[in-house]
């Protein structure tokens, strides 16, 4: 069986590149095969940050492969089906480093939702972004509507979901779906560049502040500030942070081993 998702490591990177010619449909081997890369670079700490992108100039990501719809259709194990690219989806969300979508094409459906399952989101100019399930008598179930109503807020969310009407990347940058808009064909490049901001920083930090903030938001502020208190005690017992102290001290760039 051919692989479907591939994976490039360069500079405390790596590149995921879901391969699924034409428009890089989310497929189940797909999922699987994301699900079992997230698992390997987990504990990889010679990478810091994650790029997820689609091969060609085409696509993110299409959409879930709704080749597969009709065998969930009266499957008396639908909601397990369901269950399992939550699971997939949220590894991603939950994953203890930095990750960013890079959005080099048509980046609806499931491509949406696995783009919100990413910390941050570059897209190229010309790229469409939407959840379009509601055309199919359908509504995003990979947990778009929990996530898109989250960064965007529920009114938001209900009419991109309600209409299933794309949004150019600029709409998308303006609503603060994606983070920044660049030049069609420049995604890669300028995620790159992104990435070496963070890249040059402690594995160890970068982990305990999306920690943070993505556990923190969603409680409340005392507890959020009790979690931040934890963290911030956690990671100064470090190496990190000694060698953090020291090259300052020495006036000196620092050279983390992330541990």
């Amino acid at each position: 069986m051919t692989n479907l998702v591939k994976v490039v490591k360069e500079n405390k990177l790596a590149i995921v590149t879901i391969d699924n010619p034409p428009l890089n449909v989310i497929s189940k081997q797909v999922l699987q095969e994301l699900l079992g890369i997230f698992t390997q670079l987990t504990d990889d700490n010679e990478i810091v940050v994650v790029l997820i992108t689609g091969a060609g100039d085409m696509a993110f990501a299409a959409g879930a492969d709704i080749k597969e719809f009709p065998e969930m259709m009266g499957n008396p194990n639908m909601k397990e089906i369901v269950k399992e690219s939550h699971t997939i989806l949220t590894k991603i969300d939950q994953f203890p480093k930095p990750t960013i979508a890079v959005l080099n094409g048509i980046t609806l459906g499931g491509g949406c939702e696995l783009a919100l399952a990413c910390d941050l989101r570059v897209a190229e100019a010309g790229v469409q972004i939407g959840l379009p399930e509601v055309k199919l008598g359908l509504f995003p179930g990979a947990g778009g509507t929990q996530r898109l109503s989250r960064l965007v807020g529920n009114a938001k969310a209900k009419e991109i979901i309600f209409t299933g009407d794309p949004l150019t990347a600029q709409e998308a940058e303006r609503i603060g779906l994606v983070n920044k808009v660049v030049e069609q064909g420049n995604g890669l490049m300028e995620s790159k560049k992104l990435a070496s901001r963070m890249t040059r920083h402690s594995l160890q930090a970068l982990s305990r502040i999306k920690k943070a903030i993505d556990e923190g938001s969603e409680s409340t502020l005392a507890h959020g500030l009790e979690l931040e208190t934890n963290l911030f005690e956690d990671v100064f017992q470090t190496e990190d942070v000694k060698e953090g102290v020291a090259a300052f001290l020495e006036k000196r760039k620092p050279a983390f081993s992330h541990r």
